[in-house]
Formats: structure tokens, C-alpha cells, sequence
């Protein structure tokens, strides 16, 4: 199945192990739709917390999706550069109309100079023991932080200098 196309109006939807809704994302233009990849953008895009709060983004962001890797990226484009919220997650799916993953509480924060920090273990540990994460399951949390670690100090895929520059530019046609 083919991914959606170019200028396109998706949401993102995050959901817990349990199967229950964690997070939307109203609205994100598709710069690139694949099979394996979605490369989406938005900006004051209003989201939506499992508990009914409400909020908007503050800045223009590009979202990067794989289908093979259990991380996704998000570059926040800000006045002293660019700052990355990678969650890792479940490959992503697309579906009616919306990108869908499952959010593995752990997240890498990436910020300018490429220096990083792991975030929220002991949430995840404590969803772990909740929601019974099978070993295998951790076992691959862990692999793929080392991919997108490896990913960051390489400056890989959205880590690349001109990644963020580039589609931040494609997504001001759409606007």
C-alpha cells in the first residue's frame, strides 16, 4: 500500500502498548509519502493529550516516520537552532488518513550541537511492569536507541545538516 501523497493533510495519532490513544497531532502536511517513509511538517498545530487537555505547538517542526525502525524524529526548528524529540516507538502505519504508532515512553532529546540525553526510563519502566513489555520488546527498544544514537553522531537521515533546512523548504510551498 502506497503512503499518502505530497501535500496532503494527515494526523498523527499516538497510542500506548495497551492499545489505548496517548496523544493527536490535529494536523501535519505530507512533504513525503511512502511505503517506508513519511516525511510530514507542521507548525501551531493544535494537540490533543488522551486526557482531553488541549495545546499548540510553538514552532515549525519536520516529522520523520520509518516503517522499519522503531524510533520516529521530530526536528523543531527554533531561533537557536534545531532541537530533536525522537520517540521511540513502534514502526509506524498509515492508515485512514493518519499515521499511527505505539509510544514506548522513552525518548532521545537531541539538540543543537548533537549532543544528546535519554529521557523518561523510569516512566518506561513503569509501563513496562503495567503493561507486561514482553524481553523481546525491550530488547528492541534498546537496539534501536543504539541505531538512532549511531544515527545522531553520524549526522544520518533527518541528523544531516541540510535535512530539516531542505524540507522546512518544500513545506513553505504548501503553505
Amino acid at each position: 500500500m502506497p503512503g499518502p501523497e505530497a501535500g496532503k493533510a494527515i494526523e498523527i495519532q499516538s497510542y500506548k502498548h495497551n492499545g489505548k490513544l496517548h496523544r493527536v497531532w490535529d494536523s501535519t502536511t505530507v512533504l513525503k509519502g511512502t511505503r517506508h517513509v513519511i516525511i510530514g511538517a507542521n507548525d501551531r498545530t493544535i494537540v490533543t493529550e488522551s486526557d482531553g487537555r488541549r495545546w499548540v505547538t510553538r514552532e515549525p517542526a519536520i516529522c520523520y516516520f520509518h516503517s522499519r525502525h522503531w524510533f520516529n524524529i521530530i526536528g523543531m526548528l527554533r531561533n537557536d537552532g534545531v532541537y530533536y524529540y525522537c520517540n521511540i516507538s513502534s514502526p509506524f502505519i498509515y492508515e485512514d488518513e493518519s499515521i499511527k504508532y505505539i509510544d514506548y515512553d522513552l525518548d532521545v532529546k537531541v539538540y543543537p550541537d548533537m549532543t544528546y540525553k535519554l529521557l523518561d526510563e523510569d516512566e518506561y519502566e513503569i509501563h513496562k511492569r503495567k503493561m507486561n513489555y514482553p524481553h523481546v520488546l525491550d530488547r528492541i527498544l534498546y537496539n534501536n536507541i543504539d541505531t538512532l544514537v549511531r544515527w545522531v553522531r553520524q549526522r544520518k537521515g533527518p541528523f544531516s545538516p541540510e535535512f530539516i533546512d531542505q524540507w522546512y523548504e518544500r513545506y513553505l510551498t504548501y503553505r
